[in-house]
């Protein structure tokens, strides 16, 4: 079994020793892997449908690895108790389901240690979930895969909110500035390219929705103009 460029660094951020739980665990391929190298001792992989349960299963009996794993049907975190698990992965969803599966039992959420996030699209609207409801953004891990960028946030509660002085940075993290991640300035890049495609797709258009819509896409290329 071989993981992914983006299934790879999701697991890189595991720490070493935790009980974890995988959230649409898919094929279960994470935990696998980290169980198969002896990161961890312990998983709960968890689907809401059948199918893909049954297909972590397979996998989890091709590994012998059925007496460190757990198997649950069923929605997000619900499935959970409080503490658990150290830490909760939920990859490959949208941000704001992401953010619903946490507000549904968000008792666990909050006793974990670390909750790893992949959201594949409204990452903006996941931190502004996050930082709302008190849980701080502890790190941010871009990763490419084929053509694609992916966006990891890693997160813990603190009860705290987080204030942001522009609301560019629910778009991109301020982590990602920090730590001048190595595929940001491609990564603020593609953003660009995406928005002078809108601006582009609204010529020859009119009207004041039109035109606030084309000022207000300017303005946020601008910013991530001056983030490179």
């Amino acid at each position: 079994m071989k993981l992914t460029d983006r299934l790879l660094k999701i697991a890189s951020i595991v720490d070493e020793g935790k009980k974890i739980a995988d959230i649409g665990t898919d094929h279960g391929y994470i935990p696998v892997y980290l169980l198969n190298k002896k990161k961890i001792d312990f998983a709960i992989l968890a689907d809401v449908n059948k199918g893909p349960l049954e297909n972590a299963r397979k996998e989890v009996r091709h590994n012998k690895l059925d007496d460190k794993v757990d198997l649950r049907l069923g929605s997000g975190i619900e499935v959970l108790n409080d503490n658990e698990v150290d830490e909760i992965i939920i990859a490959g969803m949208g941000g704001i389901l992401i953010g619903e599966l946490i507000e549904a039992k968000k008792s666990v959420a909050q006793n974990a240690e670390k909750l790893i996030l992949q959201p594949m699209q409204a990452q903006a609207e996941l931190r502004k979930y996050l930082y709302n409801n008190g849980f701080e953004v502890i790190d941010e891990v871009l990763v490419k895969e084929d053509f694609r960028i992916y966006e990891i946030i890693v997160a813990k509660y603190t009860g705290r909110k987080t204030e942001v002085t522009d609301e560019i940075y629910y778009e991109v993290s301020s982590k990602l500035i920090e730590k001048k991640d190595e595929l940001l300035t491609e990564f603020l890049n593609k953003k660009i390219s995406a928005y002078e495609n809108i601006i582009k797709k609204l010529e020859g258009k009119s009207g004041e929705a039109i035109e606030n819509k084309r000022n207000k896409t300017i303005e946020v290329i601008e910013k991530l103009k001056e983030m490179l």
